[in-house]
């Protein structure tokens, strides 16, 4: 069989805090269709000067440390050049340096092939954008 590609755009609302959301049962809807029981890779991208793409265990407090860390390594201060928008919003635009924009993921027979407790995760810390989108691509 030839390789395919084949993606689409997810519409995800983070809300007015800083959160990690799970994006795993979106990949595997997508999956079901895209994959259709292939093998092949699955690319997650978000197109977003401010947030990441994760793989971490989340329900067990790990959301909840990583976005303690990111307060800690990225302090929402006055510190940032870049300024605009809520105070300390210019650390939201260092945060894909630490936690890329995207992942890539293998899939094999058409299932995204994590851990046991691994999850993909959405890293958003800029509160002042409640609207994201997420490009699920996938090539077999």
């Amino acid at each position: 069989m030839a390789d395919t590609f084949t993606t689409r755009v997810v519409d995800v609302t983070t809300g007015s805090r800083e959160t990690v959301h799970d994006l795993t049962a979106a990949c595997a809807s997508f999956l079901r269709e895209a994959a259709a029981g292939r093998d092949g890779l699955l690319n997650v991208f978000v197109p977003h000067a401010t947030a990441g793409v994760a793989v971490i265990e989340t329900g067990a407090g790990s959301d909840e440390d990583l976005l303690a860390a990111m307060k800690d390594l990225l302090p929402a201060d006055d510190r940032w050049r870049h300024w605009h928008g809520s105070p300390g919003h210019g650390r939201d635009h260092v945060l894909p340096a630490l936690v890329p924009p995207h992942a890539t993921l293998p899939v094999v027979g058409g299932r995204l092939e994590l851990g046991t407790w691994q999850s993909v995760v959405l890293v958003d810390t800029n509160v002042d954008n409640p609207r994201r989108q997420v490009r699920l691509s996938f090539l077999g």
